[in-house]
């Protein structure tokens, strides 16, 4: 079982572009049409069953909304912030 996060930590270690909803990290990321957004939407099924840390996924036209939380801690943990950086690298490739 992971521990939760400060909010300080929270703060510290949240990626670029990442923003912090409550008990969970959300971002958006904006695409020039509805299937680049899927296909990036495909991308993070995968590293989210490498992972086993299974995010919200929200595709719209032009937009895919990701969000992450650790449910089982009942707020955000490493494993978010973790993943939120794994998405952030394969997103810059």
């Amino acid at each position: 079982m992971a521990a939760l996060l400060s909010d300080e930590e929270i703060e510290d270690r949240l990626p670029d572009e990442w923003e912090r909803g409550d008990d969970e990290i959300v971002r958006v990321y904006e695409f020039d049409d509805y299937l680049r957004g899927v296909n990036f939407a495909q991308m993070v099924g995968e590293i989210a069953e490498a992972q086993f840390h299974h995010p919200e996924i929200v595709i719209r036209y032009a937009g895919v909304e990701i969000r992450l939380t650790s449910h089982e801690e009942g707020g955000i943990t490493e494993s978010d912030i973790e993943m939120a950086e794994l998405i952030e690298s394969e997103r810059d490739h």
